[in-house]
């Protein structure tokens, strides 16, 4: 499931981020295309804003394999229940067995983390890449108390057991609850363990202007 149906305003662009240009493709393209080339990723979703369903028919006409479109809610967790809801009857007939949940506008994601997220997912119910967190500090009143241990950076994708996700999120909804994250609606509304698998410190967020620019070079690179 790839989420492209934020509008991103801080990277400073009248369009929505994830298809602007970077390195020849659009922002999204790039995910679609690392999660295209995972070996057990049979179906792949792109959540997309209705008024962005030109630009996504654009995208998809040169992606070579199949993507379903849906559109998202007035929020993430909105959006991700409306494509979970798209899985249901598969995900209910075990078809599905899990979901792996991604930020479009997170281009520089690899095959080989996708596969890491996926194969953690299977071996525990619930996968996250992080990165090391070494500049988060602890603060107690107003006096800081020194580094955090063991904190990190989440990243995605972030992958979970199909049926036990779509029931957290169900609840979720049932119960009006917004999570800061995936992992965060399931930390609350389900037993599964999540793991950490090592991320990518190449695997960023297009937040801003310069972030474009970062991505294009660590692109080239490649």
């Amino acid at each position: 499931m790839v989420l492209a149906s934020g509008a991103g305003t801080r990277v400073g662009a009248k369009l929505n981020k994830v298809y602007l240009p970077v390195a020849g493709k659009r922002v999204v393209a790039w995910s679609l295309g690392a999660f295209a080339r995972v070996p057990g990723i049979e179906v792949l979703v792109l959540v997309i804003r209705p008024q962005d369903t030109e630009l996504a028919h654009e995208v998809l006409a040169a992606h070579p394999g199949e993507v379903e479109l849906v559109h998202g809610g007035a929020t993430r967790q909105g959006s991700e229940l409306n494509a979970l809801r798209h899985l249901a009857s598969r995900i209910e007939s075990g078809e599905i067995d899990a979901v792996l949940l991604h930020d479009a506008a997170r281009p520089l994601v690899t095959p080989e983390l996708i596969a890491d997220v996926l194969a953690g997912t299977r071996r525990h119910g619930g996968a996250v890449p992080g990165v090391a967190a070494d500049d988060i500090v602890r603060v107690d009143d107003d006096t800081v108390s020194g580094a955090l241990p063991g904190a990190i950076r989440v990243q995605t994708p972030q992958g979970f057991r199909a049926a036990p996700l779509l029931e957290a999120y169900e609840t979720a909804e049932r119960e009006g609850f917004v999570g800061t994250d995936t992992s965060s609606c399931m930390e609350r509304f389900s037993a599964l363990p999540v793991r950490w698998v090592p991320g990518s410190a190449e695997n960023l967020k297009i937040t801003y202007p310069h972030d474009l620019v970062v991505a294009e070079q660590v692109i080239g690179r490649g």
